[in-house]
């Protein structure tokens, strides 16, 4: 029996971010000069998936809510420093405008594009991998997602740290490979190591060689924890009196860290188009912000992927 297509679900703020730092604002702009660098990187990205990867359904999932509150309320520090000093994420100007503009494409191509209030990408993403019929490819350059691999259901991580042309298709074997722990373990490890880039302080001392070997020993922050109240449990006393010292952290942290599963979405077209579904409005869309290059190759993508 020949295996279904992946549904491919798009960390769309992951992609629309790489490629507003990828691409030069002077090699993308419509005539009266607004940059669409993210929007033609981002359309060109999507392109390539369709060609490589030959899915049949698509969502790409949007951030409603950067840094949600519930999460602000367990860990304050959680992306504190991406606040903008007027309120909310900081963000190039010039890239704020092209959301809008991608969006409006995926519309005219007949692309879901999905957020949900109070929550991130992540979690949509979480959310939909684990409801939508498998296979499942998540794509993204954000590490915290390779805690969705699940090899049985078979969902996979396509990490784009060194861009789309050069993928890494990660099962839970790379994961184990790469950090030292399973997948389903990675949300334990990114909190005792820590995480900069989202304001985790991690356990002073510990790092990834440690955190990987704490969790195999223990299985996990639950049974660390455990260990801790357990005089024989085989802790270095330095160690033990960090993990210790982190111990209000720990109790918290991995809820931070860990993507929700449960948010309440709408029910979903994932069905990729052969064709677009306005193909008047793309047009109009890809003169007037001069992307006829970018619409022309994602509707070439779509139409190849189901030849």
């Amino acid at each position: 029996m020949t295996q279904r297509p992946p549904i491919l679900l798009i960390d769309s703020p992951s992609l629309y971010f790489r490629a507003y730092f990828g691409i030069p604002e002077s090699a993308a702009r419509t005539e009266d000069g607004q940059p669409v660098n993210a929007v033609r990187g981002f359309l060109d990205m999507l392109a390539q998936l369709v060609r490589t990867r030959r899915p049949d359904r698509m969502i790409c999932a949007l951030d409603h809510d950067w840094r949600p509150q519930w999460r602000v309320e367990l860990l304050p520090s959680y992306k504190a420093h991406r606040v903008a000093p007027a309120g909310g994420e900081v963000v190039p100007d010039t890239l704020s405008p092209q959301v809008p503009m991608i969006l409006e494409v995926l519309a005219a191509v007949g692309i879901t594009a999905v957020g949900a209030a109070g929550y991130e990408a992540d979690d949509v993403l979480g959310t939909l991998s684990v409801t939508q019929p498998g296979p499942v490819e998540v794509v993204s350059g954000d590490r915290d997602l390779f805690q969705l691999i699940d090899d049985a259901r078979g969902v996979r991580l396509l990490y784009v740290g060194r861009g789309v042309a050069k993928l890494d298709d990660c099962d839970d074997a790379a994961v184990r490979a790469r950090y030292g722990v399973p997948a389903d373990r990675y949300a334990d490890f990114a909190a005792l190591r820590g995480d900069p880039s989202d304001g985790l302080p991690g356990v002073a001392g510990v790092g990834e060689k440690t955190a990987a070997r704490l969790i195999d020993r223990y299985g996990g922050l639950d049974g660390i924890l455990t260990a801790l109240d357990d005089p024989g449990s085989g802790f270095a006393p330095g160690l033990r009196t960090k993990l210790a010292a982190a111990r209000d952290y720990l109790a918290v942290a991995p809820k931070v860290v860990r993507v929700a599963l449960d948010v309440p979405l709408p029910a979903l077209a994932t069905e990729l188009p052969a064709a677009p579904v306005d193909p008047e409005r793309l047009v109009q869309l890809a003169e007037r912000w001069n992307l006829a290059g970018s619409c022309r190759r994602l509707v070439d993508a779509l139409a190849g992927a189901r030849a």
